[in-house]
């Protein structure tokens, strides 16, 4: 079970790709998206996954930029013909796909005589976006309204993203994990009446299979590290005697 709670800024992850969804490729960015913007106080509210398709990328985006301050997407800014993020964006914000003169004269110098038509399709960006030359200089980072266009190659997301990350730090959460040796049943009804008198507080109840010390794990987190404390002290003293293991 998990309750949630209002935040200074909400995030919204969309990762693009067939490959993601037929399982060829497993997905590691938003397991490193989601755990960057918890450290840096941002709400994360939704992962999508969708397909290689400009239309149903278009429409994702605009609902995402509208109900999210901040959107990042994985994947499809490359030179194949299943690359067509930017195309997506493009369409579903209605604004044309224009030739960014910088990039254009980057891939013809990086590529030379290489620089075919796939080469320069990577030029092409939503019009009105920006870009900024951070983490490796292959491709710039591009961002069109909220939205924060990363390439779909891990190492390449983790590297951009780390330059950029500070731009969207918001206050802190604060986080207390509770291990307890009893079955999540037997303390259900607790966690209810804590989330019930607990609005700015997230608790989450985690049970583990296989482990010989503890059988749940139950985190409490807040912006209000005052209310995360009243929150402790409620389940403290509704956990059964003799099954709170330890408190981190």
């Amino acid at each position: 079970m998990d309750n949630s709670q209002s935040a200074e800024k909400t995030a919204g992850i969309i990762l693009i790709g067939n490959e993601i969804l037929s399982g060829k490729v497993r997905d590691y960015n938003s397991s490193y998206l989601a755990s960057e913007l918890w450290s840096l106080g941002v709400s994360l509210m939704r992962i999508s996954v969708i397909p290689d398709d400009p239309g149903i990328i278009g429409k994702e985006a605009v609902f995402f930029s509208k109900t999210y301050d901040y959107v990042f997407t994985s994947g499809g800014v490359g030179p194949t013909h299943d690359d067509v993020t930017m195309e997506g964006i493009a369409e579903g914000f209605g604004v044309k796909l224009m030739r960014h003169p910088e990039l254009a004269e980057r891939f013809c110098r990086r590529f030379g005589d290489s620089a075919n038509d796939a080469v320069m399709k990577m030029a092409f960006i939503p019009e009105g976006a920006e870009i900024m030359d951070v983490g490796d200089k292959v491709f710039p980072l591009v961002i069109f309204k909220n939205i924060f266009i990363f390439p779909g190659i891990p190492e390449y997301l983790k590297n951009k993203f780390t330059a950029v990350k500070e731009r969207f730090r918001s206050a802190s959460f604060s986080l207390k994990k509770l291990f307890l040796t009893v079955d999540e049943p037997e303390i259900a009804l607790a966690l209810n009446k804590v989330v019930a008198g607990n609005p700015d507080v997230a608790i989450g109840s985690y049970p583990v299979l296989g482990n010989q010390e503890y059988k749940v794990m139950v985190t409490v987190e807040s912006k209000l590290e005052n209310a995360m404390n009243k929150a402790v002290e409620e389940l403290i003293n509704r956990m059964p005697a003799g099954k709170l293991l330890r408190i981190e």
